[in-house]
């Protein structure tokens, strides 16, 4: 029997790009489905790509760095990553029957792709990328089931708070995530503070700030399946322009999601009563060393006033416990 033939899609981002990637890699799983689909990813994301349906194989890419040669030869190279042409090399050096990529000058493989936009939202750009191939891609399609792992009692209806991000230009300041979390506590709600190892200071930080039980930080002490399920369990969710926002907006759990440098129209969630972005209105650098003006513009009772307008769960709802 000869082996299955082969698409290989190259997104090696982080947590929110593979969430806005989501919609066109369904895409692809529509329109191949005897193909054996690979996605090339930073490795710490495999478990939650197979979750949620991204690939049937997850091999580890860090950066763009070459390939395994075992994908040479693959029948569909999908370039999801970038406009290239870095990006776009990485997938010609497998020598694929085909290449789907956005066109650019330097790669003459990509010649037939369309145009890239910088003004555009970064679901639509992939699904518009898929569509422009010939492979329809619907960018509503961002759900994600919750993967159920264990949890603590207390995180069931709890609002989730994610004090980090990639950069300390879409970070809001510490005093005013420990604010958020002190209003919390004090109208009666559990709270959580979520982040990944190398933020655990800073989460610890909102919570001693806080005069929180430094038990409710989980920061550090969670692989993605078990961060999924806390965005999942939680009743709201607070962020900035990071990952964890765009778990909320796959899992539907209501969220307020603070933007600086990047506006909302870029990398935000759906409009709708669900997600409520926060905005000045103003860009800047978003691999900034120090906060964007922007951001810091935002005030904990603008927060505090969008948490209130979103929807609450029914009272006492069902969470899972550790076995």
């Amino acid at each position: 029997m000869s082996a299955a033939p082969t698409v290989v899609a190259l997104r090696a981002l982080g947590l929110g790009d593979l969430l806005t990637g989501l919609p066109a890699l369904r895409a692809l799983r529509r329109a191949f489905p005897e193909h054996r689909r690979v996605l090339a990813t930073g490795p710490s994301l495999a478990e939650l790509a197979l979750h949620a349906g991204a690939a049937d194989e997850v091999v580890a890419a860090t950066g763009l760095a070459p390939l395994p040669p075992t994908l040479a030869g693959a029948d569909i190279a999908v370039n999801l990553h970038g406009r290239g042409p870095r990006s776009s090399r990485v997938l010609v050096d497998l020598a694929p029957g085909r290449l789907v990529a956005f066109a650019h000058d330097e790669v003459a493989e990509s010649s037939g792709g369309p145009p890239w936009r910088a003004d555009e939202h970064e679901v639509q750009r992939w699904c518009r990328l898929l569509s422009w191939s010939g492979i329809p891609a619907d960018p509503g399609d961002l759900s994600l089931a919750d993967p159920g792992q264990p949890l603590p009692a207390w995180a069931g209806g709890a609002t989730l708070v994610h004090p980090g991000a990639a950069s300390e230009a879409r970070r809001w300041p510490v005093a005013r995530f420990a604010a958020v979390v002190l209003a919390e506590r004090r109208a009666g709600r559990e709270v959580v503070v979520t982040g990944g190892p190398a933020e655990r200071r800073r989460a610890e930080a909102v919570a001693a700030e806080a005069g929180l039980d430094p038990g409710r930080v989980m920061a550090g002490r969670t692989d993605l399946l078990e961060l999924a399920s806390l965005v999942a369990a939680a009743a709201r969710v607070v962020a900035g322009d990071t990952g964890v926002a765009h778990l909320a907006t796959a899992l539907g759990t209501p969220s307020v999601v603070l933007f600086g440098p990047t506006p909302p129209s870029l990398w935000g969630p759906p409009p709708g009563g669900r997600h409520l972005a926060l905005w000045a209105g103003t860009t800047g650098d978003p691999h900034a060393a120090v906060v964007d003006p922007g951001l810091a513009s935002i005030g904990v009772d603008e927060v505090l006033e969008a948490l209130a307008r979103l929807p609450l769960p029914p009272l006492d709802p069902l969470v899972r416990s550790p076995s």
